[in-house]
């Protein structure tokens, strides 16, 4: 029974968005959407990961834990890939882009707990993906988690040029966005039937 491909795409991206739908990735999603050029950033750098975790993790699973009964191990070794990638992308961002591993700051290694990343890879497992599937199916993830950081970067851009009431500047108005803008992504539903 192979999964329609398309749907998953969509599905991941728009219907069942990680942030909006399912609210996982939440700190990263607050905390580097304050500006568009830093949230494409953050959004390269959890595709980066996403992918190679789901990758890795998928083979771990498959040829290690499966094999050997120690499923019981899956979340362990699954933090443990993942952490892993982050290091790799904090060296490699600061090395090549300086100055976005600055704007990024303690959001990136929070890429290591960033729960949208570890249930990637959990559920690919428990949906019984093969490796191609799986693959797409994180980046399709990756690329809702990024639209929906950049939609909401660019809102809280425009609203700092505009008259806020002194009550609601900061979190509070950011949380409301937020909401508003979930909602706005459950008019998705129903556009493809999920996996």
């Amino acid at each position: 029974m192979g999964i329609n491909i398309f749907a998953l795409i969509i599905g991941a991206i728009l219907v069942n968005n990680v942030v909006l739908a399912q609210f996982l990735g939440i700190c990263p999603f607050l905390g580097v959407s304050k500006d568009v050029k830093s949230s494409l950033g953050m959004g390269g750098a959890v595709l980066f990961v996403m992918l190679l975790a789901t990758l890795v993790t998928y083979l771990i699973y498959y040829y290690i834990l499966a094999p050997f009964h120690l499923e019981y191990l899956q979340t362990i070794a699954y933090i443990l890939v993942i952490a892993g990638l982050v290091q790799m992308v904090e060296i490699i961002l600061k090395k090549i882009a300086p100055a976005l591993y600055q704007t990024l700051g303690v959001f990136l290694p929070l890429i290591t707990t960033n729960c949208a990343v570890l249930g990637v890879a959990i559920l690919v497992i428990q949906k019984n993906m093969n490796l191609l599937e799986s693959v797409i199916y994180a980046g399709s993830i990756a690329i809702g988690f990024t639209l929906a950081l950049v939609i909401f970067a660019g809102i809280r851009e425009q609203m700092e040029l505009t008259g806020v009431p002194k009550g609601m500047k900061g979190v509070p108005i950011a949380l409301v966005t937020a909401g508003i803008l979930a909602m706005a992504f459950m008019g998705f539903n129903g556009l493809v039937p999920l996996p």
